[in-house]
C-alpha cells in the first residue's frame, strides 16, 4: 500500500510531523509515543503504509519482521533489553486499535503485569 496522506504516520515518515525519533532503518522508523504509558513507550512504524496486521500481505513478511527486529533494537538502545520489556500490537476496533497504520509499542521501565487491559 502507498503512502497516504490523511494518515499521521505516513505524514511522520515524510517528514511532515514531527517526532522524537529514536530509530531508523531501511524499513522502519520508531519514535516516542506523545502519552506513554510506561517510563519507555515507543512505536515502530513500517516506513510504508499497512493499515493493520490483518492487512499486511504474505509479501510483506520482510517488512514485518523488521519491525520486530527494530523493536528489539530499540529495547537495547533504551536501555529495557534485559530487564525485560511488552511488544504490544492492537489490531482493529476492539484491540483499541486508534491509528490505522501497523506499530508496534515498545513497553518498558516498569513492572509489566498481566493481564494487560
Amino acid at each position: 500500500m502507498a503512502e497516504r496522506s490523511d494518515c499521521i504516520f505516513c505524514r511522520i515518515v515524510a517528514g511532515e510531523i514531527p517526532a522524537d525519533v529514536v530509530h531508523e532503518d531501511e524499513h522502519t522508523v520508531a519514535f516516542r509515543d506523545l502519552d506513554p504509558k510506561a517510563p519507555v513507550h515507543v512505536l515502530v512504524i513500517p516506513r510504508r503504509h499497512i493499515a493493520s496486521i490483518s492487512d499486511a500481505a504474505d509479501t510483506d513478511a520482510a517488512v514485518m519482521g523488521a519491525l520486530l527486529l527494530a523493536a528489539r533494537d530499540v529495547a537495547a538502545v533504551e536501555g529495557v533489553a534485559e530487564g525485560g520489556y511488552r511488544l504490544v500490537v492492537n489490531t482493529g476496533a476492539a484491540a483499541n486499535q486508534t491509528v490505522h497504520h501497523v506499530h508496534v509499542h515498545v513497553m518498558g521501565g516498569r513492572d509489566m503485569r498481566w493481564p494487560p487491559g
